[in-house]
């Protein structure tokens, strides 16, 4: 089995739209399984059609740690007080004990370090659930959901990921899609490592262009192989060609240009993907496709 992780840098860029009708088309072939690892703002689904209630929930996870309080130990120093960089640690002076917010805490421990009496312990918690959804088009989707207010959004992402491959192993599946989440944080770090191939989407504006500079450093430093496409290139030919002159002198390869149409939107409004809602543009997507037969061997 392959792992195929599409990433993009800068949101918005049309990743998990591409990602959905990719995935449709490559499931017309082979056995796969997509894995939506934006953890944060998983929408994926959406896009693939499948409602909430079609969900089916696999395990809750705790990836996550709060501090608690041992009353009995507290010998209200108030050093947790002083030394919490969230303000998670408050001072409650009718009680002379701290509270702590559970939703500003991140379990980072200082405050157990910091405590004299031992009086403060770190504890897990549960903070997002993993859940499966069986789209229309032959694949599953195994979509990772944080719950409000907590963090750990990267090692979520690592056990959406672990779920995902179980899955597709039982199924021997050929391929794993994976959507990542925008930027170059943990969920991303955590969606990219361990890729056989990373598919990288800009669009011909500076923003997503100095993104997506940067999350090629996060594939580089993993030393995983990776391609671009550029979307909606001409809504800027001029920007483009900078952006198409740069990839090629860096030996970057173009897995292809997606114009822009407002049919990407139609699509998205009624839980489409495009190559579904319009199927004159899988040409378009098909010719991606082989581009990356020659990368990954599809």
């Amino acid at each position: 089995m392959k792992t195929i992780t599409v990433l993009s840098g800068k949101g918005g860029v049309g990743k998990s739209s591409i990602t959905a009708s990719l995935a449709v088309l490559l499931a017309d072939k082979h056995k796969i399984v997509a894995a939506d690892c934006d953890v944060d703002a998983p929408n994926l689904a959406l896009v693939l059609g499948i409602k909430e209630e079609n969900f089916k929930l696999l395990e809750c996870v705790e990836t996550s740690e709060k501090a608690i309080l041992i009353t009995e130990k507290c010998s209200a120093c108030k050093e947790c007080t002083d030394l919490c960089n969230f303000s998670a640690v408050k001072w409650d002076y009718n009680k002379n004990l701290p509270v702590i917010n559970d939703l500003l805490c991140t379990g980072c421990g200082t405050c157990t370090v910091a405590c004299p009496e031992n009086a403060l312990e770190l504890e897990p918690v549960e903070n997002a659930s993993i859940n499966v959804g069986e789209t229309e088009y032959n694949f599953p989707v195994i979509s990772g959901q944080l719950n409000i207010g907590e963090s750990g959004s990267g090692k979520v992402v690592t056990a959406v990921k672990m779920r995902a491959s179980e899955i597709a192993e039982d199924i021997n599946a050929q391929f794993l899609i994976v959507d990542s989440s925008a930027g170059i944080g943990c969920p991303v770090i955590a969606s990219v490592r361990g890729s056989d191939y990373v598919m990288l989407v800009t669009e011909p504006t500076p923003a997503a262009f100095g993104d997506l500079k940067r999350a090629i450093k996060v594939v580089e430093h993993f030393s995983i192989p990776y391609g671009v496409v550029i979307n909606r290139y001409d809504i800027n030919n001029k920007f483009t060609e900078e952006i198409t002159e740069y990839f090629t002198s860096n030996n970057i390869p173009i897995l292809g240009k997606i114009p822009y149409d407002k049919k990407f939107v139609y699509a998205l409004v009624n839980l489409k993907p495009l190559v579904v809602f319009e199927p004159e543009f899988a040409d378009i997507f098909l010719q991606i496709l082989e581009k990356l037969n020659d990368e990954v061997i599809i």
